[in-house]
Formats: C-alpha cells, sequence, structure tokens
C-alpha cells in the first residue's frame, strides 16, 4: 500500500459500480472514496493511489447526505458490508441508478426497467445463509476476522450483521472448540487456518467447512453440538483461494435440504446456492412464467439451463438439460434431478454449447465474468428463442446482451436486491428473438 494521506474537503457526486463513491478533490483530481455518500463534502485518509485518481477512506464528514445512518458494525462494516451507512430505500435506488447506468455505457438505452425489488421485511440485515470468515491470532488465541479493507491487516469479529442468526449463535463455540484444539498440537497457530464457512438452511440447519493449510488429524476435535455437519478440507497453501484440495476429516452430515420454487433442492456446504432465498423465490417466479408461457406456445421445446450449480433454476422449471462444471455442485445435482428425465451434462458450459439448440428457451446464470464467448457465438448462431439472463455483474451482463442484441430484443428487465448492505447487484432480463 503506498503511503496513507489524508485528503480534505472531497466534494462527492455519486456512487459507482464498486461501491465507492466518486468525488472530486478542491484541484479537480479524481477519488473513489469508502464511507462517503452523494452530495457530500468529506475529508478522507488515501488507501491506493494512482496516477489519474486516488481511493480513500472518508474520516470526516463536512455536509452529511440526508440518508446517511449509523453503521450496525462500526469496527468492521467498511471491510465487509460498506453500505451499511444509508437507509435500505437509498441502497434501492443506487442500485437501480447504477444498473441503468450500466446499460446506457454498452449503448442500451431503452430499457423498460421493472421496480428495482428487494425484501423490505429485512432491512438489509441477518439475510445470509452461507457466511465465510478468516482467522487472527495472538497470544491469547484464535480468533475470527476479516481482512481491514486497503491494507493487509486484520479485523477480530465474532459475529456478521448479514449472517443469518443461527450462523452468528455458533460462532463463539467454534472459537472454543478451534482454541481448545490447537492447545493439543504442538505447532497449530491461526496461521495454519484459512477460512471457516458456515452454511443455514431456511429450517435452522447450519453445516460447517473448515479450510486449512496443514494436514491434522482432528479426530479429538470437539464439533459443536449446533452444527449438523462439519468438514475440515487441506486447501493448498501456495493458492489465496479456500479450495477443497483434500477432505481431512468429516463429522455428521454436510447436505441441506431447501424449498425453492415448489422442488426440494439438497446442497452441501460448498455448492453453489443462493444466500437470500426471500428475494430469489421473487426472480424464480418471474423465470417459471415466462418458461411456462413459452412451452404453452412450443410444447416440444427444450429447456437449457447453463452454469445450473445444483440444478435450483432448472428443476424448478422442468429443466431437460442441466449444463455445470463443478464437481461438487455436480454431485448435488444429480441428487436432485433423480427421478426426473433432467440430464446433467458435467462440462464448462464453452465445452456444452451443443445442447443450445433452435427454438429452445436457454437460461444463464454465469459468474461474475459472464457468458463465455463461444456461448454468445452459439446463441447467435442457433437462435434459440429466448435468452433468460439472470447475472451478478450489472457490467458483464450489459457487454452480453450487447452483442446479443443483433438479434434480440429485451421483453422484460428487473434489478433485485440480492446482496442487501454490499454494492452487489442481481439483474434478470429476458430476451426474445426478434
Amino acid at each position: 500500500m503506498s503511503k496513507q494521506e489524508i485528503i480534505e474537503n472531497i466534494k462527492l457526486d455519486k456512487l459507482v459500480h464498486g461501491g465507492q463513491c466518486l468525488g472530486q478533490t478542491p484541484e479537480g483530481k479524481l477519488v473513489f472514496v469508502w464511507n462517503g455518500l452523494p452530495g457530500e463534502v468529506v475529508d478522507a485518509v488515501t488507501i491506493k493511489k494512482k496516477s489519474k485518481y486516488s481511493e480513500a477512506i472518508v474520516t470526516k464528514v463536512h455536509k452529511p447526505n440526508p440518508n446517511r445512518i449509523a453503521p450496525q458494525e462500526p469496527d468492521s462494516y467498511i471491510s465487509t458490508s460498506p453500505w451499511q451507512i444509508m437507509t435500505f430505500n437509498a441502497e434501492n435506488t443506487a442500485k437501480q441508478t447504477i444498473l441503468s447506468e450500466a446499460f446506457e455505457r454498452e449503448g442500451i438505452k431503452k430499457v423498460t426497467w421493472k421496480p428495482f425489488t428487494a425484501d423490505l421485511s429485512q432491512e438489509g440485515f441477518y439475510y445470509r445463509n452461507k457466511q465465510e470468515f478468516g482467522f487472527w491470532g495472538d497470544e491469547k488465541g484464535i480468533y475470527t476476522a476479516h481482512f481491514v479493507r486497503g491494507s493487509h491487516s486484520k479485523q477480530i469479529v465474532d459475529s456478521s450483521a448479514l449472517a443469518n442468526e443461527k450462523i452468528n449463535a455458533l460462532i463463539p463455540d467454534f472459537i472454543k472448540s478451534i482454541n481448545e484444539f490447537a492447545k493439543k498440537q504442538a505447532d497449530f497457530t491461526a496461521g495454519d487456518l484459512k477460512t471457516a464457512t458456515f452454511r443455514c438452511s431456511a429450517n435452522g440447519e447450519v453445516v460447517m467447512a473448515l479450510f486449512i493449510k496443514k494436514k491434522y488429524e482432528f479426530s479429538t476435535f470437539e464439533v459443536p453440538t449446533g452444527l449438523k455437519g462439519f468438514v475440515v478440507y487441506f486447501s493448498n497453501p501456495k493458492s489465496p483461494a479456500s479450495v477443497a484440495t483434500k477432505k481431512l476429516y468429516t463429522s455428521g452430515d454436510i447436505t441441506l435440504t431447501d424449498t425453492v420454487g415448489g422442488k426440494n433442492i439438497t446442497y452441501d456446504v460448498l455448492s453453489f446456492f443462493q444466500v437470500n432465498l426471500p428475494v430469489f423465490e421473487i426472480a424464480l417466479k418471474k423465470i417459471k412464467a415466462v418458461v411456462k408461457a413459452h412451452q404453452k406456445q412450443l410444447p416440444k421445446s427444450k429447456i437449457i439451463d447453463m452454469y445450473s450449480g445444483v440444478g435450483t433454476i432448472g428443476m424448478s422449471v422442468g429443466a431437460d438439460v442441466l449444463v455445470e462444471s463443478d464437481s461438487s455442485n455436480i454431485a448435488m445435482a444429480k441428487d436432485n434431478v433423480e427421478g426426473t428425465d433432467t440430464e446433467v451434462a458435467h462440462a464448462t458450459s464453452e465445452y456444452a454449447i451443443e445442447h443450445i439448440v433452435s427454438n429452445s428457451v436457454v437460461i444463464v446464470d454465469p459468474p461474475r465474468a459472464g457468458l463465455h464467448a463461444s456461448v454468445i457465438d452459439r446463441i447467435l448462431e442457433v437462435k434459440p428463442s429466448k435468452v433468460i439472463y439472470l447475472s451478478c455483474n450489472p457490467s458483464t451482463q450489459a457487454r452480453d446482451i450487447r452483442y446479443l442484441s443483433e438479434l434480440y430484443s429485451i421483453k422484460f428487465a428487473q434489478g433485485y436486491n440480492f446482496f442487501p448492505r454490499t454494492p452487489h447487484i442481481e439483474s434478470l432480463i429476458v430476451l426474445e428473438i426478434k
């Protein structure tokens, strides 16, 4: 990190896609700030300096935005959920604006957006059914922690204002167990740990995965009584990501089941599965309606769910084919399709494009990078009747739809707040062949 300095009297203009608020110094230099809102005048400390702009964190607000509120987690929110500083209505409005601007930047200006949708009963807290924590340790013990934004240091946390309260309730017992386990080992430290991932079903069952950098024997580990299942994975220490390189220990059952779209969907602690089911169900209801209307017109047409995960969308709409590349997701998807005629294709999307055919409905829910170029080319080549595109990244979604707009028209567009109190935005676009 470059040397920090205080920038005074920054005038803030608007919230941008990355989550910061864009502003200018009195000298006209651009600054992207965390902890700032439009219309404010602030002082901020730099965490990154480039020739054309700086990135900074607000330290003092001279003129507050009327929608500014006190964060629930004053010590850690900037790192984990930086939009705790505004009212929920203001957050939803800002997300719709960012979503619209992403499409306008790609030259897609005539989009009729349905009202931005959120679960107002949540007020943006305690909604996540999956939560990940890092670790930090000292001579007194090991703690759950998060990285501090803009640095390599960590902030100790013992809960998350975004996580399901069943998850938060188990963290103290887990920390007690990991510290007792560490005392029994000759050289065990917090540095041997990568992350802990908790996952909770709608009925309150919780499972957990622990990722570690050394191969310890965990048979003496006291699993917290509130956990349905617990698994330990050795994760390659050369990789910063928590990848399950080898399973070291399992206790109980690490699978969960939820009813989504009227179907029982089984998943495990590592599976791709939506973190905010109430809002996801709203989007899923629209997807089902589009598919049902299409099948009424063309009863024999195929339904293909690309990037299907465990099959949450595909099973809900009666898809003919689920395409997924992750082995953990594939295992769960095969369980979920048991007793149906749905085919599960274990392949990356670009190697399964033959499943995309004419007169079909193609459902895509890709990672943040968006659609693979070969998927776009295949769609443009065979011209399926409809493309249903759910995305967690409006920028790449808008880019992909610009390519597809050569042959397709937007028939439905709506944004959803799947990830309250964070800058992340989900959006659903329904495309129909012209």
